[in-house]
């Protein structure tokens, strides 16, 4: 089957965002699940309406054509009406008909007509069908919203089909991520969240750094959850991630189960972006470093909490630097050059609303960056005061 065809076909993408259950074999496009009346009066929802596709090309692409043959083919029971009689308007002597790939069809329907595209024909056929199922069962849809699997054919990143994208038509903004590679340098508390997030993008490829094994107390500050049994595992927090994020993704996660730092910073070489999601250290220093040198653009993300008499309070902060602007860096980053401040997030206090507000203050801010969304701000850092809600932007750039 090839998605392909059908994203660049306004009539076959506009049929699939209708919720049909689309498949195309053999020079033929299927719809499956269709609702239908049997002959005892007797509603089934299996039924499979089948037309020849014919296809051209326009801007590169393989398109559906406007349709020159009217005839339609089903798999099933004989349709009838309501009251069990067969639906005769486009009844066709022809017997079962050859489909390729073992595939033959019961009956072959013919209602003649200039149909503008296969939206048309379709939908015309599935209206005499389906129309007499509801009379009897009016609940009853011809639009089950299936999931669709990729193929390699494909070559997609996920391994299902994000309909969602076209029907609210941002499949082109979508587009402005593939290609990218990116980097999460730690994927503890924010990291984790990070990852959610970036995950679902169509991004080619997201490298996963971090040497610790995913404990109890990253269970209760992460995305999803994790059962008593598969935290006596010890697993590194990367190969817990993968494992998890590899049932969306087909490609493109990459796992480094080890701390990142001056001896392996060649791990990085060919990326776009980088979220640094790790404490303060020498380490920190030297990636950012390494990264100014090689002109890649990274996010800092930032929680320092403390507690108070009145609660725990503190601030969540992104730093951004890309090629545009660094020099803000050393006054607005966290290395642990200094003694800090006592932060008693430090202490893996569970949190994780703040780390989820922090990774997604990053990601909307990493997608700003590519136009995803509009950027009218320019600003390179952003802090967000708990105790108050105040969002601060500074660092404009020029």
């Amino acid at each position: 089957m090839s998605h392909r065809l059908i994203a660049h076909s306004r009539d076959l993408l506009q049929l699939r965002n209708e919720g049909l259950h689309l498949a195309i074999l053999h020079g033929y496009l299927h719809i499956r699940d269709v609702p239908y009346v049997t002959a005892v009066g007797v509603v089934r929802e299996d039924g499979v309406l089948i037309s020849q596709l014919e296809t051209t090309v326009a801007d590169g692409h393989e398109v559906a054509a406007k349709p020159t043959k009217h005839v339609a083919y089903w798999i099933g029971e004989h349709p009838c009406h309501a009251n069990g009689d067969k639906i005769r308007s486009f009844e066709n002597p022809s017997g079962p008909e050859d489909l390729g790939g073992g595939l033959k069809s019961n009956f072959t329907f013919s209602a003649k007509a200039d149909y503008k595209d296969y939206w048309h024909k379709m939908r015309a056929y599935l209206g005499w069908i389906v129309g007499e199922a509801q009379k009897l069962r009016p609940e009853v849809k011809a639009e089950t919203f299936p999931v669709y699997a990729t193929d390699a054919e494909d070559d997609d990143v996920f391994n299902y089909i994000d309909t969602a994208a076209s029907r609210v038509h941002i499949a082109a903004d979508n587009e402005k991520l593939e290609g990218h590679r990116v980097a999460i340098v730690g994927v503890g508390g924010t990291g984790s969240y990070v990852l959610d997030l970036v995950a679902k993008t169509r991004v080619a490829e997201i490298r996963l750094f971090d040497g610790d094994t995913f404990d109890p107390h990253n269970a209760f500050r992460a995305p999803g959850a994790w059962s008593l049994a598969e935290l006596e595992q010890k697993k590194s927090k990367v190969d817990n991630l993968f494992g998890i994020y590899s049932k969306l993704r087909r490609k493109g996660l990459v796992k480094h189960s080890v701390p990142l730092g001056p001896d392996n910073l060649h791990l990085l070489e060919g990326l776009n972006f980088v979220f640094l999601c790790l404490d303060a250290g020498k380490a920190k220093r030297a990636i950012v470093d390494w990264l100014g040198a090689h002109g890649i653009s990274f996010i800092d993300v930032g929680l320092g909490i403390i507690r108070g008499p009145n609660g725990l309070q503190g601030i969540v902060q992104v730093v951004s630097s890309t090629a545009q602007k660094r020099d803000h860096i050393d006054r607005r980053m966290s290395f642990g050059d200094e003694a800090e401040e006592e932060n008693d997030y430090e202490t893996n206090i569970q949190i994780a609303e703040l780390n989820a507000l922090n990774a997604a203050f990053a990601v909307i801010r990493w997608k700003r960056f590519l136009g995803f969304y509009r950027d009218a701000g320019k600003e390179f850092f952003s802090s967000y005061q708990i105790a108050t809600g105040e969002l601060c932007n500074e660092e404009q750039s020029g």
